[in-house]
């Protein structure tokens, strides 16, 4: 993404420790609307059954999310693309709801796709087909946002968020993009293809030994198509800076870049997902460029996607809510931060399954397991429910879980020593942390 990287981490900051505190969609994108932790906000996976964009989402949530201080304020706010993935379904108040905070609203119905779907236009349903020139989804994005910034002044402050899904599935590039990475492959890290591990929980101990040349070949399609798909997003990020530039805007706002969850290509004979507490999964990029940052630098200190709204707030000079979770990170701005400052914080996931037997996998029983990509690896399941302690200092790298299961399983890993967790330790739990085993459990109890 070599626009991003020149527009904004060349003018701004890398932050290289950006975690997310659940590795998955809706209940990473409520945390970053709330700065709040899954189980404080509610949201548990991608159903309305899970609290995504439910209605007692709407009703308990929505109103406090962050961008709501900002209209307040007088901001002018802009939302476009992906918001929770059951955003427009009738149950939930169809494309006629527009989450409060946002004057201007375009919101995806649904979950991710890159044609044929619908709008929601300021409450109006607004349908796409599948043109491959006219009708691709990052590219109308692009053209709403930068309609927004041509009416945008620098008397009245504004609030622009843009959510592309890409490169989330069905992993589909933008025609021109299609032929581009043919010679590019997954990583080959230590832990790809690994399989049937005796010292992971039981969802990775179902997995393979070793993947086959088909499931391979398939993992790195899915890798160069991902790819593909942002040099769309790279795209709209000149489009954006292009444009502030043009309206003198460029001077005074902030530009943000980053991702709700990490994703996994074969690690652990895991084909393609997320939801699993490694750092594959956890670990996201953030840049971020505007005034009074420093350019080219990069900061050490661990940022979470609970602390992108407090940051939010403290840049505007608005109160930041004593209920939040979350951080902020302004602060670190001014200066490159070369050491790791300690911090501890949480990682959750809430698995899921299925009541229905997955097709041409008799081995699973009904609510047993959720998701299964390709030769019957599935990549949730209703025993991966985990809560886990991240530690981050100069002196230590450390993550232990505990897992809602019949097992009481434990994971606990020494990233320092073993950065692609191949080695379980637990039971050794973080020593000089608050968090103790019993402690753990009584947060578990909160998430089931």
């Amino acid at each position: 993404m070599k626009n991003t990287l020149s527009i904004v981490k060349k003018h701004g900051a890398e932050f290289t420790n950006m975690f997310v505190t659940t590795p998955l969609c809706c209940p990473s994108r409520a945390s970053i609307l709330t700065g709040k932790y899954a189980h404080n906000h509610e949201v548990r996976n991608n159903s309305v059954s899970g609290n995504c964009n439910s209605l007692n989402w709407q009703h308990e949530h929505e109103d406090k999310t962050f961008i709501n201080h900002f209209k307040k304020r007088g901001y002018s706010t802009f939302y476009a693309g992906k918001y929770l993935n059951q955003y427009g379904k009738k149950e939930t108040g169809g494309v006629k709801h527009i989450p409060s905070g946002w004057n201007k609203w375009v919101g995806l119905v649904g979950n991710s796709c890159y044609y044929n779907y619908s709008l929601s236009v300021n409450g109006k349903e607004v349908k796409h087909g599948s043109d491959p020139q006219n009708d691709y989804l990052t590219n109308i994005i692009m053209k709403y946002s930068l309609n927004f910034l041509t009416q945008q002044n620098d008397t009245t402050p504004f609030f622009m968020f843009l959510s592309p899904p890409a490169p989330h599935g069905p992993f589909l590039p933008f025609p021109k993009y299609k032929n581009k990475y043919y010679n590019i492959s997954a990583p080959r890290t230590p832990n790809f293809g690994v399989g049937g591990e005796r010292r992971k929980h039981w969802l990775v101990r179902q997995t393979p030994k070793s993947l086959s040349k088909s499931v391979i070949e398939t993992i790195d399609d899915v890798f160069r198509n991902r790819w593909r798909t942002l040099l769309s997003v790279d795209n709209m990020v000149k489009g954006i800076y292009l444009e502030l530039k043009k309206k003198g805007l460029l001077r005074n706002t902030y530009i943000f870049f980053t991702s709700d969850n990490g994703f996994h290509l074969g690690q652990f004979s895991l084909p393609w997902d997320k939801r699993q507490l490694y750092e594959f999964d956890v670990r996201v990029p953030l840049l971020v460029r505007g005034p009074g940052i420093k350019k080219d630098i990069e900061i050490k200190h661990p940022v979470l996607n609970i602390d992108l709204a407090p940051t939010f707030l403290e840049l505007a000079d608005i109160p930041i809510p004593k209920d939040f979770d979350g951080e902020s990170f302004a602060s670190y701005f001014k200066y490159s931060n070369k050491m790791l400052k300690n911090r501890t914080f949480i990682i959750e996931h809430q698995g899921e399954s299925t009541d229905a037997s997955i097709p041409g996998c008799p081995q699973y029983k009904a609510g047993e397991v959720h998701t299964c990509e390709i030769d019957c690896i599935c990549e949730d399941s209703w025993n991966n429910t985990y809560l886990c302690v991240r530690q981050l200092s100069e002196k230590e790298n450390l993550i232990s879980c505990i897992f809602n299961d019949r097992e009481e399983f434990g994971e606990t890993y020494n990233i320092t020593q073993d950065p692609f967790q191949m080695k379980n330790i637990f039971p050794f739990f973080l020593k000089s942390s608050e968090f103790g085993i019993d402690h753990l459990k009584q947060l578990l109890n909160k998430i089931r």
